[in-house]
């Protein structure tokens, strides 16, 4: 639609600190002309790196410590083999800061208040608390939300990982309207990635990166009015959980075998 205002958007969000993919989906929000970001609302019961380990320690138990782990590699990974990218994290972090709010409770009257305040015409859930009708109807068009994951058949939490676990040749990434049931809403948007021999870290940087192209695409097509939602087919699916250990290690095991296995002959 030519001519247009921008599409006034808010970003609700979860965790002590902002996730890298967060970042980058906040910083393509901020490069285009046509999305207006009004602020973020991050529901954390503390912020900075002393509550990135409390909320794992809690969520996880011993398993925070090769999260950690995990989290500084990336870190250092990234610095080393990626500087750009890193760097533009780092300046994203700081354009928004002025609009960043860290809440214990984003469902809070005065958060409520707060985000009606606003008057936003879109809201936005990447990587959030699973949000209630107070809150996600709040926006004129109401609320859209990303999961990684291909529904109805994976719903729920790290979708990607069951997918590959369940040897899936492909991994999806859904783009839906938040509703009052998990996973259940009207579809806008639907990608794919082959998983091949990739390891699960290039196989989740990939399906971030598509995810981030659906969600600007259809934020404008939502600021443009051609969105067409659909509903979702019959069936409810699986509803999956974090893995445990056992999963993460018979995960690998498996990884490991399939590489190492002799290819059969055509």
């Amino acid at each position: 639609m030519s001519g247009a205002a921008p599409i006034r958007v808010i970003v609700f969000t979860g965790g002590p600190e902002l996730q890298p993919d967060v970042l980058d989906f906040v910083g393509r929000l901020e490069k285009e002309a046509d999305i207006q970001l009004l602020g973020i609302f991050c529901q954390a019961g503390a912020c900075g790196l002393g509550g990135v380990v409390r909320d794992l320690w809690a969520r996880r138990g011993f398993l925070a410590l090769p999260l950690l782990l995990q989290r500084w590699l990336r870190i250092a990974t990234d610095a080393a083999l990626a500087p750009s990218r890193a760097i533009s994290r780092r300046q994203t972090a700081r354009d928004v800061s002025d609009r960043l709010h860290f809440l214990t409770d984003i469902h809070d009257p005065q958060v409520i208040a707060q985000v009606q305040a606003l008057q936003a015409d879109l809201g936005l859930v990447y990587g959030g608390p699973i949000l209630r009708q107070e809150l996600y109807s709040l926006p004129k068009r109401g609320t859209l939300g990303i999961h990684h994951g291909l529904t109805p058949e994976y719903r729920g939490k790290k979708t990607t990982f069951w997918a590959m676990y369940n040897d899936e040749d492909f991994v999806g990434v859904t783009m839906q309207l938040i509703s009052s049931r998990l996973d259940h809403g009207d579809i806008l948007a639907e990608g794919k990635v082959r998983v091949g021999c990739a390891p699960l870290p290039v196989v989740t940087a990939k399906l971030q990166r598509l995810g981030i192209d659906l969600y600007v695409k259809v934020i404008l097509e939502m600021r443009d009015g051609t969105a067409r939602p659909i509903p979702q087919s019959a069936g409810s699916g699986n509803l999956y959980r974090d893995p445990s250990a056992t999963d993460i290690l018979r995960f690998w095991w498996r990884y490991f075998a399939r590489l190492l296995r002799p290819k059969k002959q055509s």
